[in-house]
């Protein structure tokens, strides 16, 4: 077996025609339009979070709450879309996520009571979980194996996309007047009805339509993606799927991916990256700037996001999935101890915009730029869907539980904001040990591929 591995490793790839290459990144990119959605959602709060506190007159606690309903939303998201992307198709189920995206900027920015404005920020949550589940999942399923780790990787770029143009966009508005939150939120509008709109021009996953006994169709989609060799991927998805269809995913055989997917999901959101985007403009008043300058510097942040994941997308299928994480851990480890640093007064405050770069550059070349591939990968097509739930819904469950508790942490307890950066710095010791020795690497290989060499098969 492993003889066999390594002799498909070694064969090279067949470079796709211009035509099949340009069709394949349109419709990738199409879907990945849900990750800039889903990016948008997570940050735009930054911008509105303490106007709304003063507006309805909120504890830290609800204050809490009401941030956090989005991801609790994203939790339930996460943990319902396998199942209509397993029965009606990943195309519709995108569809319907569009859908809840427009319902969310409309109803967020036109709510005139706060159980209103929680209840859609709820529905955004839903998309967004939703989402993370059925895009890259949608992406790795059409993409050629030689080129899936970017196709995949453009979902994690269009977050980073959306949460940049989330905090640029907050910066422009912030001082239009008294609504300025409602045009920070409400702006989602737009492309939220693109999204819906182009999702028309893509086709069905060719692996659920195998799933689904159309080969026809699945043959269709897959010469226009490239694969030479789709018959051969057609027998063996329905040799895999004889037994897979009618399994559960927590019988025994799927214990190592659902280990690999939920300690990851587990660590990304250990490192403290939604807090930090979601309370960015409060962390930087914190540290005495004012408050143009707490909403400008998160742009910046946003910047070195993008550009990171950029050149991450560069690096993902050269040098593999496991060898960004473990630079990256050590990266983030660094510049997190450093925040708590500058925070304690150590060393000086004013530098902390450069740490809190220095951490999301090493977290989106890292975390950002791997976890929905992998995730995306290492579960057979028959439990593809329940497995991204799950990955899907572990991360986003610990995000609610940071982003809620984090404001309770920094604002009634003294020197919280330094507990938690040093928490999150030994986070990010602890996943470097983990991807280093536990964590195996999936680059190159086909989907059916890599479920042989987890045993799975």
């Amino acid at each position: 077996m492993h003889v066999q591995a390594e002799t498909k490793l070694a064969m090279p790839a067949r470079q796709l025609s211009k035509k099949e290459l340009s069709y394949v990144v349109r419709v990738s990119l199409i879907a990945a339009l849900g990750g800039f959605l889903f990016g948008f959602e997570t940050a735009v709060i930054s911008g509105a979070e303490k106007t709304i506190q003063n507006l309805w007159s909120l504890s830290p606690s609800w204050q809490g709450f009401t941030v956090a309903s989005s991801l609790i939303g994203t939790v339930f998201g996460s943990l319902i879309a396998g199942v209509p992307a397993q029965r009606y198709g990943r195309k519709k189920t995108l569809n319907i996520i569009a859908i809840l995206y427009l319902c969310s900027a409309l109803g967020c920015a036109l709510s005139p009571v706060w159980i209103l404005f929680v209840i859609f920020r709820f529905i955004g949550g839903l998309a967004v979980g939703a989402s993370s589940v059925v895009g890259p999942m949608y992406i790795s399923e059409i993409a050629p194996a030689h080129i899936r780790g970017r196709l995949a990787g453009s979902f994690q770029l269009n977050i980073v996309t959306g949460i940049f143009i989330a905090y640029l966009t907050n910066f422009l508005f912030v001082n239009i007047g008294a609504d300025s939150w409602r045009w920070m939120l409400g702006v989602m509008v737009i492309p939220a009805g693109l999204f819906a709109v182009l999702l028309k021009s893509i086709p069905e996953s060719p692996r659920w339509l195998v799933l689904n006994n159309r080969d026809e169709e699945a043959m269709a989609v897959f010469d226009k993606t490239g694969e030479h060799n789709a018959m051969a991927l057609i027998k063996e998805e329905h040799e895999l799927s004889k037994q897979g269809t009618k399994e559960n995913l927590f019988n025994g055989r799927y214990r190592k991916p659902i280990m690999y997917a939920v300690i990851l999901a587990m660590f990304n959101q250990l490192s403290g990256i939604n807090a930090i985007l979601y309370y960015a403009p409060r962390l930087f008043e914190m540290a005495g700037f004012s408050q143009s300058l707490a909403y400008l510097q998160p742009v910046f942040i946003g910047v070195a996001n993008l550009l990171f994941t950029v050149l991450a997308m560069t690096f993902i299928d050269k040098f593999g999935r496991k060898t960004l994480l473990i630079i990256g851990s050590v990266g983030m480890i660094i510049f997190l101890a450093l925040t708590a640093a500058a925070f304690k007064g150590v060393i000086s405050p004013t530098n902390i915009i450069y740490y809190l770069i220095g951490f999301i550059a090493f977290f989106a070349f890292s975390q950002g730029a791997v976890i929905w591939v992998f995730i995306s990968e290492i579960f057979p097509n028959s439990v593809r869907s329940q497995g991204g739930s799950l990955g899907s819904s572990t991360h986003w469950i610990m995000a609610a539980i940071i982003s809620w508790t984090f404001p309770i942490i920094f604002l009634k307890i003294e020197g919280g904001v330094i507990y938690s950066f040093v928490f999150f710095s030994v986070m990010m010791f602890l996943n470097l040990l983990f991807t280093w020795r536990v964590l195996p690497e999936t680059k190159g290989r086909t989907l059916e591929d890599i479920q042989k060499d987890l045993g799975i098969v």
